[in-house]
């Protein structure tokens, strides 16, 4: 009987929403490089899994999980900050994240009313793990968009055995983008939203770290493609006519590198990934959270659960250097937010048909 009201569709919608912005447009973000496979992933040892929730009319949302090292990260934790650009939203666990300054638990993004099972499905994976039989606090951290326009939210369709089985299902390599997990239900610039994520190595004389990237867009504004008013020119905008939407919603970013950064410098290179927000034309209205969460998973800066001594010597990446990585972070943000879009397609859900993106109109107007 278990999952029988639900149906996890990966459908052919579902598997061809791989579309990315540069392979479709041949136009590069930025100036530097991308990894390997342009995703989040390209941080060495990171994975991404996706449950995705869909049924008959209403159900439209599901799970991403980022599992950001090997091994028990609750016993290993990592250095971690959030940068809150706009407070209204749900994420969970952000005081314990910005008061110590690390990170214990893998990052789950879900819809806003499946915070709490999001928690829930976080602590058992946590507790359940060898080696944490004595744990009894686990600083669970959810994220969340709000995608009831699509989503019979209110159903609370997301279990904490599906945020289990995001976590299970991760992996490395290609991430799955567009209409899937925390990403089927959502809607960008009142076109279809959703999962994106991109990646950009610095010059090696400037360290050769990596930075990716994943976004959940669920927000509004007017939106700008490489500088071009590309919403104004389809009409569909914040306050247009064609586009009654106070451009709520929220944005979810989350930032991941293998360069050796605490706390601190953390916060800065999550403040510089907020700004790729507005690059985008992203206006983070009232009713929009906006929260960026970075992390890194060098060895060097490890905060080990049990620690020996009352001292701990870590090697950080030093201010003077931190930014060719301010720029990873903006380019990787700026590029995850259009494969969004570019990966997403159109979709009928609780209230209506979200349209995708006309991209065969936006090359046009981008040439």
């Amino acid at each position: 009987m278990k999952h029988l009201f639900f149906l996890l569709m990966i459908s052919s919608s579902i598997l061809q929403a791989q579309t990315r912005f540069r392979e479709d447009t041949g136009l590069p973000i930025g100036i530097l490089k991308t990894g390997a496979t342009n995703a989040i992933t390209d941080v060495a040892g990171l994975k991404v899994g996706h449950v995705t929730l869909s049924q008959g009319t209403d159900v439209r949302t599901g799970v991403t999980a980022i599992v950001p090292t090997e091994g028990n990260l609750f016993q290993q934790k990592i250095p971690a900050a959030v940068f809150v650009a706009n407070g209204f939203g749900k994420m969970a666990g952000i005081s314990q994240v910005n008061e110590l300054g690390n990170l214990e638990t893998p990052v789950v993004l879900t819809n806003t009313l499946s915070v709490a099972a999001g928690m829930q499905g976080i602590i058992n994976y946590t507790l359940a793990q060898p080696g944490n039989e004595k744990v009894r606090s686990v600083n669970a951290v959810v994220g969340e968009t709000n995608d009831s326009y699509l989503n019979d939210i209110t159903g609370f369709h997301v279990k904490p055995e599906h945020v289990l089985e995001a976590i299970q299902k991760a992996k490395t390599g290609s991430v799955a983008q567009g209409n899937v997990g925390a990403g089927t239900g959502t809607i960008c610039f009142g076109w279809k939203g959703g999962i994106g994520t991109s990646s950009r190595v610095i010059p090696k004389k400037s360290g050769g770290y990596t930075v990716g990237v994943l976004v959940q867009t669920n927000f509004g504004g007017v939106l700008e493609i490489k500088g071009k008013p590309i919403g104004k020119a389809l009409g569909k905008y914040f306050l247009s006519d064609q586009l009654n939407d106070p451009a709520d919603g929220s944005c979810m970013i989350i930032v991941a590198t293998d360069a050796p950064l605490t706390h601190r410098n953390l916060e800065r290179l999550a403040k510089r990934a907020w700004s790729a927000l507005a690059k985008v034309g992203g206006i983070a209205s009232n009713g929009s959270g906006e929260y960026v969460l970075a992390f890194s998973t060098n060895e060097k800066v490890r905060i080990p659960h049990e620690t020996k001594g009352i001292t701990q010597t870590l090697e950080e990446v030093n201010n003077d250097s931190m930014s060719a990585l301010f720029l990873a972070s903006i380019e990787a943000t700026e590029e995850a937010i259009l494969n969004s879009l570019w990966a997403a397609r159109t979709t009928q859900g609780k209230n209506g048909t979200i349209e995708e993106l006309p991209r065969e109109k936006v090359k046009t107007l981008l040439k």
